[in-house]
């Protein structure tokens, strides 16, 4: 007769099953790992973190906003924003401009020194990126991406 005690012990020696929630978070959680510290170093030679360069690139891509906007778009304190907008134009990466619909607020835009310090970050990171993913086939990097898309959605 096998005791509890037993059966315990022997499901805790069993493989966890590698689709279950949790194993599956895991792997996540340590891919997304292994991205942000490459990321990390990477971005190290231009004196930026991964936060001030998702702010970078959302004012490349969507244009002068408010720090306001700046801040809901990222989904970050107001506080956090400024903080974030003091770093990249302390490194001429963007300046403050006065609204001219509202003398109270502030907008914030990508220099030129900006933009092409986002394009040299494109230029080294693409193949970091590329060396995590090509270990998958292209029918691979397709369905992650639908997945991933799924997921984040």
């Amino acid at each position: 007769m096998t005791s509890e005690r037993d059966e315990a012990a022997r499901a805790a020696r069993q493989p966890a099953d590698p689709a279950s929630d949790e194993s599956l978070s895991e792997a996540l959680g340590a891919v997304a790992r292994q991205l942000r510290e490459k990321s990390a170093e990477t971005l190290a030679a231009w004196g930026i973190t991964p936060a001030h360069l998702r702010a970078l690139r959302m004012l490349n891509r969507h244009g002068t906003m408010r720090l306001s906007t700046i801040s809901d778009r990222l989904q970050i304190a107001p506080r956090t924003a400024t903080e974030v907008v003091d770093a990249l134009q302390a490194r001429d990466l963007v300046r403050r401009l006065a609204d001219p619909g509202d003398r109270r607020a502030t907008l914030v835009e990508v220099t030129e020194h900006g933009a092409d310090v986002l394009a040299e970050i494109r230029a080294t990171r693409g193949p970091e990126a590329g060396r995590i993913f090509a270990r998958l086939s292209p029918a691979d990097r397709a369905e992650l991406a639908r997945i991933l898309g799924k997921l984040r959605d």
